[in-house]
């Protein structure tokens, strides 16, 4: 499969997409399209548990393509559904049920930042650019940036990044919980690879996917609908195959053998 402004490739169960539109990596309408399309095809690839999301040279995505941007210069409309294009990738990839590590291996600015936000979890190399600049352009973050952003550190910090537009390292992102982990960039494939096999090559698809549904969806309900959902996809897990499977190799002393039924 092609996707436009997209590679990818898939090795143990993990899918690798590296996003593709130099020098920059420029989030274009086209690329929006392109990563969409290719975490479509990739969310019904049965074969695929996990997805690694990263940028093809020095760059993860240093913004979106303000040269579109003029497009839509006293048009208040061209300029809602731009945010709302790149509201529904970020929106896509956060409710994808098979989690997404965001590899940040450069610049990862403004809507970067923000395709970066909707994945599951990230690494960025510690020498990573990363921040949310649009207020220097007259603008606000527009694709769930104000958001995410405060969800993921907390709203005084989001405010803080937001408003100064200051970039922080990958140490600084990772000390502020933007980002699970920085590592030095000539680790930052090996770690990322490590961490997602240890999830799809360990860990069995049906409750791979129930634990991010629990994760995701609980996170804007009640303490008490929450639980409930967590109470729900429990019991689905009884109907597996998989939970059969992991319970006897627990009790026979023994390494799961996992087939994602």
């Amino acid at each position: 499969m092609n996707f436009k402004n997209v590679l990818f490739k898939v090795e143990n169960h993990v899918a690798y997409v590296s996003v593709n539109n130099p020098p920059a990596n420029a989030l274009n309408s086209d690329m929006i399209t392109g990563v969409k399309d290719c975490f479509e095809y990739l969310s019904k690839d049965e074969d695929v548990k996990v997805v690694v999301l990263t940028g093809e040279g020095k760059f993860f995505v240093a913004g979106a393509d303000i040269k579109e941007f003029t497009k839509g210069f006293d048009n208040t409309e061209i300029g809602e559904s731009m945010a709302e294009a790149g509201q529904e990738l970020c929106d896509k990839i956060e409710q994808m049920e098979k989690p997404v590590i965001a590899a940040i291996n450069g610049a990862c600015l403004g809507g970067g930042l923000e395709l970066a936000m909707g994945c599951h979890l990230r690494i960025a190399a510690n020498e990573a650019k990363i921040g949310l600049p649009e207020l220097t352009l007259g603008l606000i973050p527009g694709f769930g940036g104000t958001q995410r952003l405060s969800r993921l550190t907390n709203k005084a910090k989001a405010l803080e990044l937001i408003l100064t537009s200051e970039f922080v390292n990958g140490e600084e992102a990772a000390n502020i919980g933007l980002v699970n982990l920085s590592v030095p960039l000539d680790e930052l494939t090996a770690v990322t690879k490590k961490l997602a096999e240890s999830i799809a090559l360990k860990k069995s698809l049906p409750s791979i996917n129930a634990a991010v549904q629990a994760v995701n969806q609980g996170f804007d309900m009640s303490q008490s609908d929450g639980l409930a959902l967590e109470a729900k996809l429990f019991g689905q897990m009884f109907g597996t195959d998989d939970m059969k499977e992991g319970v006897n190799a627990f009790l026979e002393k023994r390494s799961a053998v996992f087939h994602d039924k």
